[in-house]
């Protein structure tokens, strides 16, 4: 493609170390979509006829049939996707091929194709999104009654409903979707025209390409579009909020499952065994899902350290881009596709969720709320409780184990009825604040979700 201006054959190492079709071969749908869209802008400036441009597109579409089913053969001395296409097409059909390329450079050119395949993408993933969300809804609707011991500091604090804390991740969820979604307005803009640094002499109607491929909007700096990979960036910082999302619910999932906690009990299709012990049932879908989650974060570095040092326009770096933008996103659509169905055949065991619960001192904030609400300011009502506490642990008891006398030796604001507090659902109901897990407000969570879900 270049051999008029060299007089030496391309160095065999070289070629080995400068493809990149062993990756970039994915992009072939949206290389075809772009190179037919470019093609009719090609013909509306006369500069094809409308017999070269209807075998054009007849050869592209002829390549793309053989790419889906395999039989394409790729040539790793064309490079990449973009020559690998053009050089059989023009094989294929002679001149109109050789034309193709008029008024576009492979930088503007991949630039399309990356826009065009990342806006899928973020589609794809939504959709995935979706699903996690709705099987984490349905588990929590499943098991709506049941209640578990909230943690802080992975000290247990105080009872929730196990539903209210699934819904937890389903916000996040919903906030990686919006961020995907604003992300995409970025991407969703057509570069192709911008040529190599400084458009071309040759005056194609952009917005025709834009329309046909369905851009809302062109770039309008030519050399900003061919050297942008801030959407890439932005999307990549998106996906890893999305893995460091998955690998919270990861770790929780780990507990959940572990024979300590054993709140829910994951399907053996989504488990695996030990080759030494025959006893274990290993989560490794959320290890694995945890683990990947650094591989995210490295290409997210990667890709703000290839683009920080490089001088205006394009340079041969940013081919770097496309294998940490194509992993993050096998990894992260990967553990989004197989962490929905784990939870959709998991069980929650109601007997050991409310064994845990039953621990009275999940229940002392409510103690120290007791005392507010009859005139106590609370940093003294949280010692007083505090103090509490502290007996039970001296005589080995829990917060229902002291006598209302010792309750009342604490503060005489203390009643008779002090041991009614320490009901779990009586404290359930009393969480009333929007937000908070009441029953109410967790059945009108559930049922908000699953219609926006629908």
């Amino acid at each position: 493609m270049w051999k008029g201006r060299f007089q030496q054959q391309t160095a065999a190492l070289l070629q080995t170390y400068s493809e990149s079709i062993s990756y970039d071969w994915r992009l072939w749908p949206h290389d075809i979509e772009g190179s037919i869209a470019h093609s009719a802008a090609l013909e509306k400036a006369g500069l094809l006829t409308s017999g070269e441009r209807k075998a054009i597109v007849e050869g592209l579409l002829e390549i793309g049939a053989e790419i889906e089913k395999g039989v394409f053969s790729f040539r790793m001395e064309l490079e990449d996707i973009h020559m690998n296409i053009e050089a059989e097409l023009t094989r294929r059909i002679g001149d109109p091929g050789a034309k193709l390329h008029t008024a576009r450079s492979r930088n503007d050119q991949v630039a399309l194709d990356i826009r065009l395949y990342l806006r899928s993408e973020c589609d794809a993933l939504d959709a995935l999104l979706a699903g996690l969300q709705s099987a984490l809804v349905e588990l929590g609707k499943a098991n709506e009654t049941v209640i578990i011991p909230g943690y802080t500091h992975l000290q247990r604090a105080q009872p929730v409903y196990f539903a209210h804390h699934l819904l937890a991740y389903v916000e996040m969820l919903q906030r990686d979707r919006e961020r995907l979604a604003d992300c995409r307005k970025r991407i969703n803009v057509m570069p192709l025209g911008s040529g190599a640094i400084a458009g071309s002499t040759i005056l194609l109607d952009r917005q025709l390409v834009a329309d046909l491929l369905g851009f809302p909007a062109i770039t309008r700096n030519s050399m900003d579009a061919v050297s942008d990979r801030d959407f890439a960036i932005e999307l990549l910082s998106g996906l890893a909020l999305v893995a460091m999302h998955l690998s919270r619910l990861s770790e929780d999932v780990i507990l959940w499952a572990s024979s300590e906690f054993h709140f829910i009990v994951l399907s053996d299709a989504f488990t695996t065994g030990s080759s030494l012990m025959p006893q274990k049932k290993n989560p490794d879908v959320a290890e694995l899902t945890r683990g990947k989650t650094g591989r995210v974060y490295g290409n997210l570095v990667s890709l703000l350290t290839l683009m920080k040092g490089l001088p205006m326009t394009y340079n041969r770096d940013m081919q770097e881009d496309k294998e940490a933008i194509f992993d993050s996103l096998d990894t992260v659509k990967a553990a989004l596709g197989v962490f929905a169905p784990m939870l959709r055949e998991a069980r929650v065991d109601e007997v050991r969720c409310a064994e845990a619960v039953g621990d009275p001192n999940l229940l002392a904030t409510d103690l120290a709320d007791y005392l507010v609400n009859r005139g106590l300011p609370f940093r003294k009502a949280h010692e007083v409780i505090g103090r509490a506490v502290a007996r039970c642990a001296e005589v080995g008891c829990g917060l229902d184990g002291l006598a209302v006398e010792e309750y009342q030796a604490l503060s005489p604001l203390f009643e008779d009825s002090v041991h009614q507090i320490l009901e779990v659902h009586r404290s359930m109901e009393a969480r009333k604040a929007v937000g908070a897990p009441s029953p109410q407000n967790v059945a009108a969570e559930l049922a908000r979700w699953r219609d926006l879900l629908s």
